[in-house]
């Protein structure tokens, strides 16, 4: 039963990522072309996953473990000496290169999680802004600010081509992305 659970599971996973990354216009990523693609029964995305929605963030989940561990520097920049600062900057640097780099993904589900992440969940950048700030803010404080940062890059990034267009700022250009994050970030612990 739960090897039949499993395979379903990826068998979805599968035909999302499949589909988002082949479509012009991710609202033709319907929950009803991701189960045919998957050849499972439509109530099996709302089961698993809670919604197509749910389903597409671990679809993002997955390319972002993925994307990862094959950045060989990524594990070196998180475990390295650099401030709690600067590690936070590359965290989101990485983080929003991927949602550009996977923008049909990214466009589906930046409205999900704008409104739906709880501000307790961390998605990894928690313990960067408690470490920069030590003892002179409280978690609460510091999950605020985790979650703020955090809500303004997935913003961003929805919004990119809108940036790019009025503000001139092209978002995909790496020094640009740097200097867009790097700023935010200063914005938020000072500097």
């Amino acid at each position: 039963m739960k090897r039949d659970a499993d395979k379903t599971v990826q068998a979805l996973l599968d035909a999302a990522e499949k589909l988002m990354s082949e479509c012009s216009d991710p609202s033709e990523v319907t929950a009803r072309a991701i189960t045919a693609e998957a050849g499972v029964n439509l109530a099996m995305i709302n089961y698993f996953f809670g919604s197509r929605e749910g389903l597409l963030f671990e679809v993002f989940t997955r390319l972002q473990n993925e994307a990862m561990e094959r950045d060989g520097t990524f594990r070196e920049i998180i475990t390295g000496e650099l401030p709690p600062k600067e590690k936070l900057i590359e965290v989101h640097i990485r983080s929003m290169r991927l949602m550009l780099e996977n923008y049909n993904l990214s466009k589906s589900l930046t409205k999900y999680v704008l409104m739906n992440r709880q501000i307790q969940a961390d998605r990894g950048s928690l313990r960067f802004i408690l470490d920069h700030f030590g003892d002179t803010k409280s978690e609460g404080e510091c999950r605020l600010i985790a979650f703020e940062i955090s809500s303004l890059h997935e913003l961003a990034v929805l919004r990119y081509d809108e940036i790019r267009q009025v503000c001139g700022m092209d978002l995909t250009d790496d020094d640009t992305l740097r200097a867009f994050v790097t700023e935010n970030v200063n914005r938020f612990l000072g500097g």
